[in-house]
Order: C-alpha cells, then sequence, then structure tokens
C-alpha cells in the first residue's frame, strides 16, 4: 500500500472515531452504572463531572490518535482539566482508574464495530498505550493534589489551634475545624505538653494514635508547646495517655472536659496554666488534670485556678455546716492529727474522723492525704481572704 494510501486510511479512521466518540462515551457511562455502585450513589452533578472526564478522554485519544508518529501522549490537562477541583475529593484515585479500566473496555468491546476489522488491531494497541500514560496521569494528579491539601490543611489545623490557645472561637474556627474532619459534638479535652527533641512525624503519629484510640483530632506545635485537642471523650486522663509517648521530657497536663470546640478554649487555658505551674509538683504523674494542679496554679498567679479554688473545694466545705470546716481546719493547724485535733477541739477522735470524711465526700480530697491536704490548706487560705456569698 501507498504511503498517500496509508494516510488516507489514517485520516478515515481517525474520522470514524470522532464520529463515533459521543458513542463511545454513553456506553461507558452504561457500563458504570451498571457495574460501579459508588458511581451510581453520587450525586447527579458529580456524576456529570465523571461523564465530563470520560468524554475529554476519549476525545483527548482521538486527537493523539491523529498523530500517525503517535509521540508519547500527556493526557494530565486533556483529561482532567475538565473536572472541577472537587471531583478529586469526591472519588478516589483507585476510583478514577475503575473509570479507566471501563472506558478502555468499551473502547475494545465496540472498535470493530466503528474502524472495521483491519484497523481495529492499531486502535486497540494506541489504546493502550493512550490508558497508560492516563492512569499514570491520574496517579500524578492525585499526588500533586494531596501534596498541596497537605500543606494547606496543616496551615489551617495551625490557624485553628492558634485560635483555641487564644479563646478566639467562633463560627469560622468550627467551620475550619469541620473541614479538618472534625465531628466531634461532645467530651473535649486538650492536652499540652512539650515536643520531642526532634521528630518531623510528631504531629502525624499523634493524629494516627488518636484516631486509632477512636478520637477526632486537632494538633499542632506550638513554639515549645505541642498541642492536642481531642473530641468524643469520656475521660481526660484515658485519652491523654495514650498519646503520652509522642510528647518530649516533662508534663503532660490534661485540660478539664468541656462540652464542645467552641468551649475547648477554656480547656486550653488551664492546660496552660498547668504547664506552667507543673514545675511546682515535680512528682506529678504524667499525664496530670489540670485540676490537680489547682493550689501550684493559684501560687503561680492564676486567678481563675484561685476562684476555682475556692467556688469548688472552700465554699462546699463551708456550706456542709461550721463544724466540718472548723474541724478540718484544726486537722491541718495542728499537722494533721487527728487525736490533737480532737483536743483542740474537746471531741472524740472519732468525731474527727467522721467529719473528715464528710470532707472527702463533699469535695473527693481526703484530708489525710498530703497532696490533698495540700490543697486543702491552700483553698482554706484562699476562701478566708476572699469569702465566697454562703446561703
Amino acid at each position: 500500500m501507498s504511503p498517500r494510501r496509508d494516510v488516507n486510511r489514517h485520516e478515515n479512521t481517525v474520522h470514524l472515531l470522532e464520529r463515533a466518540t459521543g458513542t463511545l462515551a454513553t456506553a461507558a457511562i452504561g457500563k458504570m452504572e451498571e457495574r460501579l455502585s459508588w458511581y451510581r450513589s453520587m450525586p447527579p452533578e458529580q456524576r456529570s463531572w465523571v461523564g465530563l472526564v470520560i468524554q475529554a478522554g476519549i476525545a483527548a485519544f482521538v486527537d493523539w490518535y491523529r498523530n500517525p508518529d503517535h509521540a508519547r501522549p500527556t493526557p494530565t490537562a486533556d483529561v482532567f482539566g475538565t473536572a472541577p477541583r472537587e471531583l478529586i475529593r469526591s472519588i478516589s484515585l483507585q476510583q478514577a482508574v475503575e473509570v479507566v479500566r471501563v472506558a478502555i473496555e468499551v473502547v475494545e468491546d465496540n472498535v470493530v464495530d466503528v474502524v472495521g476489522d483491519e484497523d481495529s488491531p492499531a486502535v486497540l494497541e494506541g489504546v493502550l498505550r493512550y490508558s497508560r500514560e492516563v492512569a499514570f496521569s491520574a496517579a500524578h494528579v492525585y499526588a500533586r493534589y494531596a501534596e498541596a491539601r497537605g500543606s494547606w490543611d496543616a496551615r489551617l489545623e495551625a490557624t485553628v489551634v492558634d485560635s483555641l490557645l487564644r479563646g478566639e472561637v467562633d463560627e469560622d474556627v468550627r467551620s475550619h475545624a469541620s473541614a479538618l474532619g472534625w465531628t466531634a459534638q461532645s467530651g473535649v479535652t486538650v492536652a499540652i505538653g512539650r515536643p520531642p527533641a526532634a521528630s518531623d512525624n510528631t504531629v502525624d503519629d499523634v493524629r494516627r494514635t488518636a484516631r486509632k484510640a477512636g478520637y477526632d483530632v486537632l494538633t499542632g506545635v506550638q513554639g515549645d508547646r505541642l498541642v492536642v485537642v481531642l473530641g468524643r471523650v469520656d475521660d481526660p486522663v484515658k485519652a491523654a495517655t495514650c498519646l503520652v509517648p509522642h510528647f518530649g521530657p516533662g508534663p503532660v497536663i490534661a485540660g478539664p472536659l468541656v462540652p464542645d470546640l467552641v468551649s475547648a478554649a477554656v480547656s486550653a487555658r488551664a492546660a496552660v496554666s498547668g504547664l506552667l505551674a507543673a514545675a511546682g509538683w515535680p512528682d506529678a504523674p504524667r499525664p496530670v488534670t489540670a485540676s490537680a494542679l489547682l493550689a501550684e496554679r493559684a501560687l503561680s498567679g492564676d486567678d481563675d485556678a484561685a476562684r476555682e479554688l475556692v467556688a469548688e473545694v472552700y465554699a462546699p466545705i463551708a456550706e456542709a455546716g461550721p463544724v466540718v470546716l472548723e474541724t478540718l481546719a484544726a486537722y491541718l493547724e495542728t499537722g494533721a492529727s487527728v487525736e490533737a485535733a480532737a483536743r483542740l477541739l474537746f471531741v472524740h477522735p472519732n468525731t474527727v474522723r467522721y467529719r473528715l470524711r464528710r470532707v472527702a465526700d463533699v469535695v473527693g480530697l481526703m484530708p489525710t492525704d498530703p497532696r490533698d491536704s495540700y490543697t486543702l490548706r491552700l483553698a482554706l487560705t484562699l476562701g478566708r481572704l476572699r469569702p465566697p456569698a454562703i446561703d
């Protein structure tokens, strides 16, 4: 066959393929409807985007096949540039490859009817070459998007965490957190400690551990602090404990449990205060709650902690009755001696023990425990300096 006839024949094949583009795209969409359940469940708008990719892919193949030299195809812009960026968030790379596979099968099934027996082998060879490049291009697009999305997410997450630490929480913060995958509606706590000395993967490791434990998580390194915001939490200490290995040396503070992300600033403020005051209790457990450090926080100048000591410790004891408060004071002033307190109050030692148990029942702190005794003594001092209104 002469070169001229070869060129004419090739142009005729290209013309036949161009005429069949719409038919092939329709057949591919029909086969996806039949075989791909995820495609059937997509909203109509997203399905139309996939249809655009199919049509663009077939049209781009025909345009490339027009070149008799068959230079290596570069289909990225031609195929994936037709769909909006949201499509990448709607379907996974695996699903994109399934779309390519279906399109190839449709062309293979119909190529003889479109171009005839004699020209179909050359077209099929071209389809296989082109589809391989489409698959590579899809992987490139998804990798590039993942890298860009990862950088954007990291900046957005850092902004959210910083807003929580500064107490500037509004609807934008909630919206940004939602975009990062935050869905928790209750049980939020903030854990704070020092980051490890050298680890580029700390934030990723924290996310992985927290999500494996069933928590929503927002995290970031803020200067010399590793901050972790956790959702779906029942027990702040339990939640923080699973993350302790990812912190550097030093205390790890679990802020109080709050009802939602908007209230997380309260937990963060207490945790930061606890981290600053933790040096006052060298033997504190790791992690330790911010509430367990109320005494140290109050002494370091945290007015919130001082008010909480008065409201949550002194006031309930005072409300339990003057004899309970008097007995606790006597017990503490006599060097934690039941017998000495009994002599001072002219009561039986068992009466002192009973009243001290009342203190434990009311505020959850046992006067006979050295650590609790320290907190109770400071609460009594603050309560006397700034007495609350007791009904």
